[in-house]
């Protein structure tokens, strides 16, 4: 088998392919042009689009070149696959600031100087804004039958529920085939991965271009990563696991890696780390908390740097041992006027960003779950005060995870 489809597999990143021997006797022969397409739906990535991210490193590690296809165009549509109704439709403005926000994510986790294998960035909006609809029917429509169109997941399901879905949403698996034929044809781009959510979509762009040009193209799809409490990968209690440090300090970032269940870790070191798999069997004799730990550093040093990951590690200590003086927590800053209106601790935690809701705030009260400077509040009715702060910051924890420092301006 081909180096790169090997450890596609034992990473665990392998669900599906079309021709998988044929694709493995390409691979051997010659480095290839493959892409993954990413919605511009959110200004952040989060975590489960992190799977995508590591096929690009791979590609690159073994010598491939990646195109990857920010979807200016596909966004205006909405994907209907997993949906239980029709996305929002975002400005041109805010899919513009998407597409630039989520670019300068990628770029982190990817190589850019090594010019055989730097990133192809493209939207496929510059070729998708100027169709004309009734050339697109029949050069490129009239390859698609209803018939088969109905069978695909992100139909079927919807229909199944018998849930509405709108002719434009209808319409977004042909886009993203006449992306790939896009990519073929400008490119010889003769790859896509994705999401085992995108089979039927890919399956039509191979299909597409075979009966368009006869050229002969790969589909390779991920599976659907959910954590060990079945809870879907990305989504926590408290939210997105976002990857742009605006919305997801290092320091949570961090955590969340931290506090993955112990079931997930070994599997996480192979997804989400560089270390190799034989390193990985070698370390599953450690201790489980070395390795998540371990685990925590290396994903946070590939979006954040070393430095962050050591600061957050360092900060998680400092947390753990009850030392309020921090310097690594992560901050949030609040104007003094605030103190001087003598605001309670529900408005203080509101403040901070750490709850939204004040009925959960008074639930964890209740619990004992909330804490400042270390010392457990009991009263939601408790006055936050100018003493609290200790050189010009106080401590604010809930549970035994989340600690951040409150600044005053």
């Amino acid at each position: 088998m081909n180096k790169f489809l090997k450890e596609f597999k034992e990473r665990g990143y392998f669900y599906q392919c079309t021709s998988e021997v044929e694709l493995s006797n390409l691979l051997n022969k010659e480095k290839i042009k493959a892409y993954i397409g990413f919605d511009c739906t959110a200004e952040s990535l989060h975590v489960g689009s992190l799977l995508q991210i590591m096929c690009l490193r791979l590609l690159q590690k073994n010598g491939h070149r990646p195109i990857v296809l920010l979807g200016g165009g596909t966004t205006r549509i909405g994907d209907p696959s997993g949906k239980d109704k029709t996305r929002k439709i975002l400005s041109e403005e805010e899919i513009e600031k998407n597409i630039k926000n989520i670019k300068n994510i990628l770029i982190k986790f990817l190589d850019n100087d090594d010019p055989t294998i730097k990133p192809i960035f493209v939207n496929n909006f510059t070729w998708l804004k100027n169709l004309n609809y009734i050339s697109f029917l029949r050069d490129i429509g009239r390859h698609f039958t209803i018939n088969r169109m109905l069978t695909f997941d992100s139909v079927k399901l919807r229909l199944d529920r018998e849930q509405s879905l709108s002719y434009m949403e209808f319409n977004y698996m042909i886009l993203q085939a006449y992306d790939f034929l896009e990519l073929n044809k400008k490119e010889n781009c003769v790859l896509q991965i994705g999401g085992s959510d995108q089979w039927g979509n890919i399956v039509n762009g191979v299909e597409l271009i075979k009966r368009y040009t006869d050229n002969h193209t790969f589909g390779l799809t991920t599976p659907l990563i959910t954590l060990a409490n079945g809870e879907k990968m990305g989504k926590t209690e408290n939210g997105a696991v976002w990857l742009d440090e605006n919305f997801l300090s290092a320091y949570d970032y961090w955590q969340f890696w931290r506090n993955i269940d112990d079931r997930d870790v070994v599997k996480f070191l192979k997804m989400f780390t560089d270390l190799s798999i034989t390193e990985i069997e070698k370390l599953k004799k450690k201790n489980i908390n070395d390795l998540k730990i371990l685990l925590a550093n290396k994903t946070t040093s590939l979006l954040h740097g070393e430095k962050a990951a050591k600061n957050s590690e360092q900060a998680a200590k400092e947390a753990f041992s009850g030392n309020s003086l921090s310097s690594n927590l992560p901050s949030v800053t609040i104007s003094s006027e605030n103190i001087d209106k003598k605001i309670n601790v529900l408005d203080l935690i509101l403040l901070s960003k750490l709850e939204n809701s004040k009925s959960e705030i008074r639930r964890l009260i209740k619990g004992n779950a909330i804490k400042i400077n270390d010392n457990t509040i009991n009263d939601e009715k408790f006055i936050i005060d100018q003493n609290l702060f200790k050189e010009n910051y106080l401590k604010l924890s809930i549970g035994k995870k989340r600690h951040i420092k409150i600044d005053l301006n």
